[in-house]
């Protein structure tokens, strides 16, 4: 199994600074996601990343295809691929905090698709017909591997037949992998693809401490925001405990997107306290507590078949989960 960490670019300077930290800790991938209201820009921020580090695989985590045309995506990541040595991929999704904080609904899972077909043929150099105008960016050539978040049953099965990896975000535990893994699987044989063509990158929200609740209390507001986003459409096919329902649905009303991924003593960071939900988001979305703990929950994401574990590393000092995952746990598997 590979290894990735998600970035939060509030400092350049510092976010250069973990990208070759994580590098030389042996991280496969460094991604940095991308929500115009709450962080630095993407590609610039990509662009730092690139400049930092020379091995690992670079690019969002994840895009949305709403605030940047496919067209423009396109030439973005072809860019800081010919810039980082081949190195780049494209992390693409429905879209979450950049587009709730402009008012703008989730794209449907056919506009998503429309999106990625356009992405990748313009990234080959070709003409696609988009939204009833041919569109292209005429100086590439530089196919870049297309990475789909994806959470529900829907979406696990379009990620399965048109991604070369899903980052799935429908949960860690035993039951949830096994069943996110195959529908991706269904996907491809829809598709007629071989299986495993799409490579499966679990995503966590990550902490490492001396104790377990330490470790957890400290991205309470992390947890608040893998439960909006995973959970946001229906419960349907998602694994949520009939008794815990209500209060999933509650926090939906609750979440205050303005507030995303953000430290300290929010609102988000009280929600799943006071509802009830901190031991199963914990259990459910984050690789957290001690690093026997966290060493423990990655080998049964890795028994699971998962190709790639993503970590975001959100925290007041990112550098420390960083060097603590990487000597702790990534040294020992």
């Amino acid at each position: 199994m590979k290894f990735g960490v998600s970035l939060v670019p509030h400092n350049l300077k510092e976010t250069a600074a973990s990208a070759s930290l994580a590098e030389d800790l042996g991280f496969d991938y460094v991604g940095i996601p991308d929500s115009q209201s709450l962080w630095k820009e993407l590609y610039l921020s990509l662009g730092v990343v690139a400049g930092a580090t020379s091995k690992v695989g670079i690019g969002p985590t994840v895009t949305n295809s709403l605030t940047r045309h496919p067209a423009v995506a396109a030439s973005a990541i072809a860019s800081l691929n010919e810039m980082s040595g081949g190195r780049a991929y494209f992390g693409i999704g429905t879209g979450d905090s950049a587009i709730l904080n402009l008012g703008l609904r989730p794209a449907k899972l056919k506009e998503l698709e429309d999106y990625v077909n356009a992405v990748r043929v313009t990234l080959s150099g070709e003409s696609y017909d988009y939204k009833g105008r041919s569109i292209h960016v005429q100086w590439s050539d530089n196919p870049v591997p297309i990475v789909m978040s994806a959470e529900g049953p829907k979406t696990l099965h379009l990620a399965g037949r048109i991604a070369d990896a899903v980052i799935v975000h429908s949960g860690l535990t035993k039951d949830v992998l096994a069943d996110t893994i195959a529908r991706i699987r269904e996907g491809e044989r829809d598709a007629g693809r071989l299986e495993g063509t799409a490579k499966v990158w679990a995503f966590a929200k990550c902490n490492v401490a001396d104790r377990r609740e330490d470790a957890i209390d400290e991205i309470k507001m992390a947890l608040a925001a893998s439960c909006h986003h995973a959970f946001r459409f229906t419960l349907e096919g998602k694994h949520v405990p009939d008794e815990l329902q209500e209060s999933v649905m509650a926090l939906q009303g609750e979440y205050v997107t303005s507030q995303h991924e953000q430290l300290g003593e929010t609102r988000n960071s009280a929600l799943s306290d006071e509802l009830g939900l901190t031991d199963f988001l914990a259990d459910r979305f984050a690789v957290a507590g001690t690093a026997d703990e966290c060493l423990a929950k990655a080998r049964t994401i890795q028994e699971s078949g998962v190709d790639n574990l993503l970590i975001l590393a959100i925290s007041s000092d990112s550098d420390k989960i960083i060097r603590r995952f990487g000597e702790e746990v990534i040294a020992k598997l």
